[in-house]
C-alpha cells in the first residue's frame, strides 16, 4: 500500500499557485569554523542525516484521474547536489545582498516533480560568515513529530559533528516506483470502500480546494481551533491586496532579556510584549504612509498559539513525563495601532490574549523547548498553515512566534548566530511575520508582497525603533 498524502496536505498542493506558493523558509547564519565550512561538507552532512527523515528521498506522485489523493513514492533518481545548492554573493557580502537572495529565492515555487525541499549554502558574507537558506513545502510538515530540513542540520554541540562523521552509513536503496495502473488499482479499491472520498478528491483538486482545506482544517486534523473574534470583519489596511509573484524580505533584531524585563514591569507574557512592539511599528508604519489613524484604528493578527492535547490518551502521556502538545490553535487579536502610549498598547494586547491563556490550553515557552523534537520552522509552518485555510478577510496579518532553545546550535561544526523564518503569504495578504528566539536574541523575519510593500525595510527599522520606546518605558 502506498504512502499516500493527508487530504490536508494534498490540499496545500492544490492551492498552490504562481501567486502563492506554499513552502515555508528560514535564514540562518554561521559563523565560520577554523576547521571550515564549505559546501562539499555540508552535502555530505546533509546527505548523512537523510536517513532519519525517509521523506526527504520521496517525491509526490499524481493518481490517474485524481481518484484518490496523491501519493509519497521513493524518488529513484534522488540527487542530492539538486538540493543542497551553492550561491556566492560579491565580497564581502552584506545583509541587504543577503536578503534580496532571499527573496528571490522564496518567491519560486518548489519542484513537485522532485522531493519538495531545497538548502542553499551562501558563501561570501562579510566577516567570516556563511548562511544556509531552507525551503520545505508545508505539505511536508504534518505535524509536530514531522522534521522541517532546518531543524535536521542543527546540533546541540559542535562535537556532533564528528561523532556523525566517523558512523557507519547504511546505503540507501529506493523502493520501486508504483506504476500507473497499480496506482489507479489501489484508489479504486479504497474508493469502494469509501465512495465519497472520491467526490471530495475531484472537487479539491479542481473547484474548492480552499472550501475543502477549511473544512478539513477544522474537522480532521486538530490543527485549526474556533476562532474567538471573526463576527466581525478586520479594517481595511495596505496588508490586504492581490498577491503577486514576487516577494521581499527584511529582518528585525532584538534581545529576548529586554522583553523579559518589559515584562517583569508591566505582566503579562512575552508574547504579549511581542505583539505590542509591532503594534506600535505598524501605528508608526501607517502614519509615515499617510493612511488615516484614529484612536479606534485596528489591525487584526492571526496569532497561532501552541496548545496542549486534551483527553484521556493526553492524561497517561502527562503521568508517563511527556508533555501533551495537541499542534496549533489560532487566536484573532486586534492590535490597537490608534493608542499612542506603549504601555496602553501592551495593556490592551495583554488583556486581549488573556482569556487564551487562562483556558488552561495554551503551551508555555519552557515547555515547548522540552518537547521532543521540538523545532521553529515546524510551527511556523503549522501557523502557516492554519493561516492557509482561512478567508483573507478574517486577518489583516500572520503572525507566528515561537521560541527557540537558549543555547548555541551548530551545523557541521559551525555555531549558529541568527535564524530568521521565512513564513509564506496567504492569498490576498501582503505581509507575514514570523519571530524566533534563540541563544538570547529575538531575530524578526518579514515576508512581504514585493509590490504591496516596497517598503518593508523601513517597517523592519520602525519595529526596532518600537522595541527601544518601549525599553524606554522601563528605564524612566
Amino acid at each position: 500500500m502506498s504512502d499516500r498524502l493527508s487530504a490536508l496536505d494534498a490540499s496545500f498542493l492544490y492551492l498552490e499557485d504562481h501567486t502563492t506558493p506554499m513552502h515555508v523558509g528560514g535564514v540562518a547564519v554561521f559563523r565560520r569554523p577554523s576547521s571550515g565550512f564549505d559546501y562539499d561538507l555540508v552535502v555530505s552532512f546533509i546527505e548523512r542525516k537523510l536517513a532519519l527523515v525517509p521523506r526527504y528521498r520521496q517525491k509526490v506522485v499524481q493518481i490517474p484521474g485524481r481518484l484518490a489523493r496523491p501519493v509519497w513514492v521513493d524518488d529513484r533518481n534522488f540527487d542530492i547536489s539538486y538540493h543542497v545548492r551553492r550561491s556566492s554573493l560579491p565580497r564581502p557580502g552584506n545583509d541587504e545582498q543577503l536578503h534580496d537572495l532571499t527573496q528571490r529565492l522564496m518567491s519560486k515555487k518548489l519542484d513537485t516533480t522532485r522531493p519538495l525541499w531545497e538548502v542553499y549554502l551562501v558563501e561570501g558574507l562579510s566577516d567570516e560568515r556563511t548562511a544556509v537558506i531552507t525551503k520545505t513545502h508545508q505539505a511536508m510538515i504534518d505535524g509536530i513529530g514531522a522534521i522541517d530540513i532546518g531543524q535536521l542540520i542543527l546540533e546541540t554541540s559542535p562535537s556532533e559533528h564528528s561523532e556523525h562523521r566517523v558512523a557507519r552509513q547504511v546505503p540507501w536503496r529506493p523502493r520501486p516506483e508504483p506504476g500507473a495502473v497499480g496506482l489507479a488499482v489501489n484508489a479504486v479499491t479504497e474508493a469502494v470502500r469509501r465512495p465519497g472520498e472520491v467526490v471530495e478528491n475531484l472537487r479539491a483538486a479542481t473547484v474548492d480546494a480552499t472550501a475543502t482545506l477549511r473544512k478539513l482544517a477544522g474537522t480532521a486534523t486538530g490543527i485549526y481551533s474556533a476562532l474567538r473574534t471573526a463576527a466581525v470583519p478586520p479594517p481595511g489596511t495596505p496588508l490586504n491586496g492581490t498577491t503577486s509573484p514576487q516577494r521581499r524580505f527584511a529582518v528585525a533584531r532584538a534581545r529576548l532579556e529586554d522583553f523579559r524585563g518589559v515584562r517583569r514591569r508591566y505582566g503579562g507574557t512575552v508574547n504579549d510584549v511581542v505583539l505590542a512592539v509591532l503594534t506600535g511599528a505598524f501605528r508608526s508604519w501607517l502614519l509615515s504612509r499617510g493612511e488615516v489613524v484614529t484612536t479606534r484604528s485596528t489591525v487584526r493578527a492571526m496569532v497561532p498559539v501552541s496548545v496542549r492535547a486534551d483527553g484521556p490518551a493526553a492524561a497517561v502521556r502527562a503521568e508517563a513525563g511527556d508533555f501533551p502538545f495537541d499542534g496549533v490553535s489560532s487566536y484573532l487579536v486586534d492590535l490597537p495601532v490608534g493608542e499612542p502610549s506603549p504601555v496602553i498598547r501592551l495593556q490592551q494586547v495583554s488583556h486581549a490574549m488573556r482569556a487564551h491563556v487562562e483556558s488552561g490550553q495554551s503551551v508555555g515557552a519552557d515547555a515547548l523547548v522540552r518537547l521532543s523534537g521540538f523545532a521553529p520552522p515546524t510551527l511556523h509552518a503549522l501557523g502557516a498553515r492554519v493561516a492557509s485555510g482561512l478567508s483573507n478577510r478574517l486577518f489583516n496579518v500572520l503572525v507566528t512566534n515561537v521560541p527557540g532553545p537558549q543555547v548555541p546550535l551548530y551545523a557541521a561544526g559551525a555555531p549558529m548566530s541568527e535564524i530568521f523564518p521565512v513564513v509564506p503569504l496567504v492569498k490576498n495578504q501582503s505581509l507575514a511575520v514570523g519571530i524566533t528566539s534563540y541563544n538570547g536574541g529575538v531575530f524578526i523575519g518579514l515576508n512581504a508582497d514585493r509590490a504591496a510593500m516596497p517598503d518593508v525595510d523601513v517597517l523592519a527599522g520602525m519595529i526596532e525603533e518600537s522595541v527601544e520606546e518601549m525599553i524606554g518605558t522601563v528605564e524612566v
